[in-house]
């Protein structure tokens, strides 16, 4: 019988530090020797931002991805919003509920970054980021969106699509719904300490949304990663709602047979239904949704359209829609 003896050093293949976590230890130290090189620099800075470039700004080890290839079945009718301006005025109600969130968001720590995939599928599994992006097939999509509050956005995202997520996930075919919720973390998101909000983050679609082929994983924005005040490293973008179902930093999927109350049900059911999220017909409780405002275009307003113009993807998922409000709000 061979007997394998070790030598003091050697170490069983079981205590081998896994390699996310390797990987994220020498971006954490590449980030430590950037810093350094460039100490007089970050003087100039902030404490609060500096320190957020210490903890946050790690490297991004799929930055080399970017920017990829444009699916051209996706096009606009209108110009892309400038990047300086989709960056600074966003909803990202986990850094404050104005829309200058773009500095507090600088505190995220994007990697490592783990999603996990559980729930009612064949085999529930944590997943990190990268890995997750480099075995899906990136591309990029021109998405317009226009938010419950009046005013629409153009953006050029890179991603893939949520279906492919679902094809990796293997749901049972006893579930109905997909849940989503975003990272909770208090002490770099300063608006998760309001607690009159419902955190973390929900959001929820049915099977048949989710594997729709506009519902769309976003990892990055104008031809690198996504910007952290844009939802980094992993939002959704589902164009034809308007605004408010976009969860951003993305955590957790839970495929269940139980409809998912979404963040904004469960702050205020009665003006965020589904029915006047994609009928311009339907107003707010608030304010009229029949026109929007293009944000950097000198106050153009344009008609808002049915499924935000997205109809011809969509329009099937919804039949007798408003005798089923309450289904998919």
């Amino acid at each position: 019988m061979y007997v394998i003896r070790r030598r003091g050093w050697e170490l069983p293949e079981r205590d081998a530090t896994p390699e996310q976590i390797f990987l994220d230890r020498r971006a954490f130290l590449a980030a430590t020797s950037a810093v350094a090189a460039t100490g007089a620099a970050a003087l100039t800075l902030s404490p609060e931002l500096a320190l957020a470039q210490r903890i946050a700004d790690l490297p991004d080890p799929t930055k080399h991805l970017y920017p990829v290839k444009r699916n051209e079945k996706f096009v606009l009718d209108r110009p892309i919003t400038d990047e300086t301006l989709n960056t600074t005025y966003n909803n990202f109600y986990e850094f404050g509920s104005s829309k200058t969130i773009a500095k507090a968001a600088q505190a995220l720590r994007l990697r490592p970054w783990t999603v996990t995939i559980e729930g009612m599928v064949e085999k529930p599994q944590e997943i990190g980021l990268d890995d997750l992006i480099r075995q899906m097939p990136l591309e990029e999509r021109l998405y317009r969106h226009r938010c419950v509050e009046a005013w629409s956005m153009a953006v050029p995202w890179s991603g893939f699509p949520l279906a492919k997520l679902v094809e990796l996930a293997k749901p049972l075919s006893s579930a109905k719904y997909l849940r989503m919720e975003t990272f909770l973390d208090s002490s770099v998101a300063s608006g998760q300490r309001q607690t009159w909000y419902p955190w973390p983050y929900v959001e929820g679609l049915t099977m048949p949304e989710a594997t729709n082929e506009l519902a769309f994983l976003v990892t990055g924005a104008y031809g690198k990663p996504v910007a952290k005040s844009m939802g980094a490293p992993l939002r959704l973008a589902v164009p034809w709602k308007y605004g408010f179902k976009s969860i951003k930093s993305i955590r957790r999927f839970i495929f269940t047979d139980q409809r998912p109350k979404s963040f904004w049900e469960e702050l205020q059911a009665s003006e965020y239904g589904f029915w006047a999220n994609v009928n311009p017909e339907v107003p707010h409780p608030r304010w009229s949704q029949a026109s929007e405002e293009l944000i950097g275009r000198g106050g153009e307003r344009r008609p808002t359209l049915l499924f935000n113009g997205y109809g011809d993807y969509v329009a099937h998922l919804y039949k007798n829609l408003e005798q089923t409000e309450r289904l998919w709000a």
